[in-house]
Order: structure tokens, then sequence, then C-alpha cells
């Protein structure tokens, strides 16, 4: 009877099959391994990305706080913002901030974001921004006229460059004619192609021309409380050292009214100064000043003018509501303010040199003038109109 052949080569291939079971094993082990490290990667990721936005959140929020609380007429620095493991919807993240006076810095802003065990932390120091950041502002065009130039004073070394600019993007919405200079920079409105905006063939500009961006705040004057509640008293006619509400200001020929002493005046109507007429603020004494909002319009006409006689533009400051749409300047001299009209045609009609700043929504120059940027003017507090607080530095912990 016959013996089975047995294979030589059944032993090795055992081998090879066993071997080839534990190198495939083996590999699926670490295959599975790498995948549960990469999930367990992808998860801690995506926790740091949303601790660093949920922080990220309550800087806005804290900064956002901080502007509500300077709308409060009586400002209380002993009442901080702060919060604590505030939710943010849709995940599970949450912030916590607080506010914090530094005498070396100002105010910061210190937040930390969590989500599950990722924790970031972020802050800021802020910095408050006025209504005057510019030389020129406006929400449509700028015309000057050929020869105008437009310089500052009062600024450091290190100072951020004057500006003239627009929110628009429409061609030719700032026409700078030959002759003239810009010393600093044009900012024309946000996406807008400087090249098509700006109109400045013949002109000297100093500094760089670009598009902001973002779009600039014209945000609309409130008349303080107190003031705005006041009886009026009928039309001005006279000296005034104190401040109160008026229907307007109509002044004739030669009349003058002085301003002697820290006024303010909410006008409902027109003011019109004509035949050599003068709303005068005096410089005997020290404590003079003039804060003027318009309800109406403003028309200085046939020798008619705002006197600031202390020559400091942070002496007189003129604010227009929305319903204050015209504000025209028709006389030569000098004026010396920060003018604040978002929603006004500004229209200089003659050589008039302003010393100050100008926001409008446009603004009109129908002879060659100089306009002197007083760089003070930055220079805010939070008792002043408009002020907000902007981020200055940010960083990471």
């Amino acid at each position: 009877m016959n013996k089975p052949v047995q294979s030589k080569n059944a032993g090795f291939a055992t081998v090879l099959v066993l071997l080839a079971i534990v190198v495939m094993l083996a590999m699926g082990t670490s295959l599975l391994k790498l995948g549960q490290n990469s999930r367990i990667g992808a998860v801690r990721g995506a926790s740091e990305v949303a601790a660093r936005c949920a922080a990220d959140s309550g800087l806005t929020k804290a900064v956002f706080e901080m502007n509500e609380k300077l709308r409060d007429e009586a400002w209380d620095s002993s009442k901080l913002p702060q919060a604590t493991d505030q939710p943010i919807p849709g995940c599970d993240a949450t912030f916590s901030y607080t506010v914090l006076w530094d005498t070396e810095n100002g105010y910061v802003i210190e937040s930390t974001g969590r989500s599950s065990r990722a924790v970031k932390k972020v802050a800021c120091t802020l910095s408050l921004s006025g209504l005057f950041e510019h030389a020129i502002l406006t929400q449509g065009e700028i015309a000057l006229k050929s020869g105008s130039v437009v310089d500052w004073y009062n600024y450091e070394a290190g100072d951020e460059s004057l500006k003239i600019g627009t929110n628009s993007t429409a061609s030719g919405a700032i026409n700078i004619g030959p002759g003239a200079t810009v010393n600093g920079d044009i900012v024309v409105g946000a996406g807008g192609d400087p090249d098509e905006v700006v109109n400045a063939s013949g002109a000297t500009v100093t500094g760089q021309i670009y598009a902001s961006t973002q779009s600039y705040d014209f945000s609309p004057v409130t008349v303080p409380g107190w003031l705005e509640s006041m009886p009026s008293g009928g039309t001005v006619k006279t000296t005034i050292i104190s401040s109160g509400k008026y229907d307007g200001i109509d002044l004739g020929k030669g009349e003058i009214v002085t301003i002697d002493g820290p006024v303010t005046l909410y006008i409902t109507g027109d003011t019109s100064l004509s035949n050599s007429a003068q709303l005068q603020i005096s410089e005997t004494n020290p404590d003079a000043s003039l804060t003027l909002y318009l309800g109406g319009n403003l028309y200085c006409k046939n020798g008619g003018f705002i006197n600031n006689i202390t020559k400091d533009a942070k002496k007189l400051k003129i604010y227009g509501l929305d319903s204050c749409t015209n504000l025209n300047i028709a006389t030569d001299g000098e004026l010396y303010g920060g003018i604040y009209v978002p929603q006004a045609d500004m229209s200089l009609k003659n050589s008039v040199n302003i010393f100050g700043a100008v926001v409008a929504k446009n603004l009109y120059q129908g002879a060659a003038a100089n306009f002197n940027y007083d760089a003070s003017l930055r220079d805010v507090a939070v008792s002043n109109e408009g002020v907000r607080f902007v981020v200055k530095k940010w960083r990471e912990q």
C-alpha cells in the first residue's frame, strides 16, 4: 500500500502565513492607534480653536460693555465690566473677562476662553478715540481749490500722520486742485480704487493714498439730557455766561454775542450771523469756551463769523444733529475749532482758514484757503462727545 506524498514546503508556508498575520495585525494596531491619536488631536485642536474664539468673543464683549458705559453721562470707573463662564450659543465654549485699570497702560482687558480641557487667554489695552482723528473726513465729497494747503500743528514725534478721508468709493469723490498740497495721507472708502476716487493731478501729497480697511463711523450726535430738557431761552441776543437752550441765533448788523464762561448751547433752530455780527469767545476769561449743538443750520455771511479769539481749537466745538444739513461760511477769516456735522454739506465760499478739524457729509471749498489740523484734538477724555474705546494693543497670553 502506497503512503501519501508529504510536501517539503508545507511547514515553510505555514510560517509565512503566520508571519503575514502578525505583520497585518501589527499594521492594523498601528493604524488604529494612529487614527485614535489623530482623532484625539483633532478634538484637542478643535477645542483649542473654540477656546481661542471664546477668548476673542469675551474681549469683544468687554470692549462693547466699556463703550456702553461711555453712554452714561455719569462715568463711573469704580465699577468696570466683568463676566464669568459666559456660554457661547451652539457650542460648549465659555468665556470670562475682567477690565482693569493700569496706571502705566490705562484700561486693560484680560479674557479667558475655555472649551473642554483647552484654555486660551488674550489681553489688550484700550485707548480713547474721538471724533477728530482726521483733519478732514466726509461721507461723500471733498473739493479743495487750487493752491490750498492742508497741514498740521500741535503734534508730537511718533504721532500718526495727518489724514484726510472719505467713506465714498465714487469716482472723483476727492478732488484736489492743481498746486494744492496735502501734508499727509489721503484715505478713500473701504474697497475703493484710490486712482478712481482721488483726483489730485498737479497737487502735492506727501503721504500715501490708499483705501481704508473699514468704513468710518459717522454716529449721530446726542444732546446731553440735562440740556435738552431745559426750557428754551428764546433767541440769543446778549452776553452768555452759562449754558442754555435757545430757539435760534439771529444776529444782525454789528451785533456781538460774547461767550464769557464755559458755555454749552443747544440751538434747536437756525443760527444766522450776518452784517459783521459775531459769536465771540472771550480771551479775557481763561475758562471761556463754547460747545454748540445745532438742531438747525448755520449761516455766516456778509462778515458774520464765529470768532474764537483764544485761537485754541479745543475752546470751540460745533456738533450738528441729523437735522443740521447745511453749514455755510461765506466770510473771510480764521476759524479755530472742531466741527462735527455728519449730515451737513459744509460750504466755504470765501478764503476761510480752518484751524482744527472738520467732519461733514460733504465739504466744498469755493476759494483757496488753508486747513491746519490741530493734532491735540486727538487728546480726548471720557466726557467728550462721541468718544469710544478702541483696541490699541493686543496679545495672546
